[in-house]
């Protein structure tokens, strides 16, 4: 393959379909022209059992506009935007819009349910924060427009999506929301005993189960807990919830705490479940979280319980193994009289000791444990998505400027025997952000049915069109094959309003719509009276609202 591929030649291998991916990288061999080949994943896409979406489009070029840009022939409509009235309730969609997730009502794929989860406010909701000290007032609205919404969504006659607001399921989940704990820590002293926690904030990204519930993740939590009064130890965790019943609502325990991003859920060979998961900081690891019991499609929502009960396991990169994350082999080094805490890590062997005294400590302090027991300290590994191709486990790892990774990469995981759940793995660097690429500081990540990878990019707001981020613009949306001659060739879909990033790229199952989130336009507002950003630009507003679109003009071929 040339390494200098012309536009025309790139979109002329976008949408060639999942038949023409002759075979996989690395050696996995002749997939058999469909993804259904390999075994099921959770995947938030399609099923394969419709057509393919072509992918046609012409690329963009990045961007200064305050506006969502796209290419010719794609339009959007905003969905829902911050503040807006979700139900006859009178609840308001929160702040922080990030990631998607559709449900489909009777098999549709014009009306559902539409998951958003909420990750933080800022002075749009809040107002100006005097001398750094948020109010009781500010507390209970960051508490109140954090955590997750699930409102109702249709396309009407005109093919314009819109938000059903007398929906019967349209609801707030939020830092008042009460949740059950279960596995390990559930009533542990480290939990001060407790079996139920109040609320989520700090919900970033997620994904969806094989029985179809989703997974949501609480990842800058402590700042929030603190201000409000509420223990450490109750947040930080992934959390379950039904979009269809309001009642089902589960923290667990056993997947582990630490900044959570986001999770891939798939089978292993024997049929147990795995979820990969990133650690949303600067020299964090990778994990993933093997089920002991095996999934059964038949019990349908009652395989949650499988996630009380597993094996946690960290990446170490140099070795090409999956550690297993366990009371027994932490206390076993902690217990060499030659110990020394690595970097990441405080403490003398003895506060060590005293801090991990049972499994329920080991997960609530992963962090630590996992550096330990020799995990790879990484650069901010975030969203992590299984390709339903052929089973290899994508990373992005956003930066880390500790390491010199200034634009960040995405990696790919070729786990041993093409196994989810093996212990030993290869990796690879898919593609690295830079000049070269044309996108810094990768995000999350979604695939099509033709095996192109979607990535959106978060370069910070600070860092935006200063120094070395000058080129790059906004942020924005791109796609990059997986397979085939325009292999981790990235092209660019969307530019993001001023400030702002996209998150939480989600197809509805035939691929005839994308919804997408915009996140925090105009975060570097300090004065009300000048908004940096007035996305969406609605008639006689004077602020800037995060929110999700729906992206349509997508031809099926």
């Amino acid at each position: 393959m040339e390494k200098n591929m012309d536009r025309r030649t790139f979109l002329s291998y976008l949408g060639t379909g999942a038949a023409a991916l002759a075979a996989a990288s690395a050696g996995l061999g002749v997939l058999e022209g469909k993804a259904s080949a390999m075994s099921p994943t959770a995947d938030h896409l399609f099923g394969f059992k419709t057509n393919k979406v072509s992918g046609y489009f012409e690329p963009i070029q990045a961007s200064k506009e305050d506006q969502l840009l796209l290419p010719k022939g794609y339009r959007y409509d905003v969905v829902a935007a911050f503040d807006d009235v979700i139900n006859a309730a009178g609840e308001k969609f929160g702040q922080g819009s990030d990631y998607n997730a559709y449900f489909p009502i009777d098999g549709s794929n014009t009306h559902g349910l539409l998951v958003n989860n909420h990750e933080y406010t800022n002075i749009f909701a809040l107002g100006p924060v005097k001398d750094g000290k948020k109010s009781k007032e500010q507390t209970d609205k960051d508490l109140y427009y954090q955590g997750m919404s699930v409102i109702e969504v249709f396309q009407d006659d005109k093919g314009t999506w819109k938000m059903d607001t007398t929906s019967k399921h349209a609801r707030r989940i939020n830092g008042f929301t009460k949740f059950e704990f279960t596995g390990p820590a559930k009533g542990s002293a480290i939990l001060k005993n407790a079996s139920t926690a109040q609320g989520t904030f700090a919900n970033c990204s997620g994904g969806v189960t094989l029985w179809n519930t989703v997974l949501s993740c609480e990842e800058n939590f402590s700042e929030l807990a603190t201000e409000a009064g509420l223990p450490l130890t109750h947040y930080g965790w992934v959390v379950e919830i039904d979009p269809f019943d309001g009642s089902f609502l589960k923290k667990h325990t056993a997947l582990g705490r630490f900044n959570h991003e986001n999770t891939a859920m798939g089978l292993t060979a024997d049929g147990r479940v795995v979820v990969y998961m990133g650690d949303d900081k600067k020299d964090a690891c990778v994990y993933k979280f093997v089920t002991k019991g095996k999934y059964v499609p038949a019990s349908g929502r009652q395989n949650s319980e499988l996630l009380a009960d597993g094996t946690l396991y960290v990446a170490n990169l140099k070795s090409g193994k999956w550690v297993a994350v366990t009371y027994e082999a932490l206390s076993k080094v902690i217990g060499d009289a030659k110990f020394k805490a690595p970097a990441g890590v405080k403490g003398t062997r003895e506060e060590l000791q005293r801090m991990f005294q049972s499994q329920a400590d080991v997960v609530t302090n992963v962090h630590e444990a996992a550096l330990i027991l020799g995990g790879t300290p990484t650069d901010r590994p975030e969203d992590v998505e299984i390709s339903p191709f052929d089973n290899t486990v994508f990373i992005s790892h956003t930066n880390n400027d500790n390491h010199g990774n200034i634009h960040g990469h995405i990696t790919r995981i070729f786990e041993k025997g093409n196994d989810l759940g093996a212990t030993e793995f290869d990796f690879e660097i898919f593609i690295a952000g830079g000049r070269q690429s044309g996108f810094s500081s990768p995000d999350n990540l979604a695939f099509d049915s033709n095996g192109n990878l979607w990535v959106v990019t978060d370069i910070s707001t600070s860092s935006m069109h200063k120094g070395v981020h000058t080129s790059f613009m906004n942020n924005g949306l791109f796609v990059v094959p997986t397979h085939g001659a325009a292999k981790a060739q990235a092209m660019q879909f969307a530019s993001a309003p001023t400030d702002a990033e996209l998150t939480g790229p989600f197809f509805t199952p035939d691929e005839r719509t994308l919804f997408l989130s915009v996140q925090h336009p105009g975060e570097n507002t300090t004065d009300l009276a000048k908004p940096t950003s007035l996305w969406p630009h609605r008639q006689g507003d004077t602020k800037a609202r995060c929110g999700v679109v729906a992206i349509s003009g997508f031809k099926l071929g």
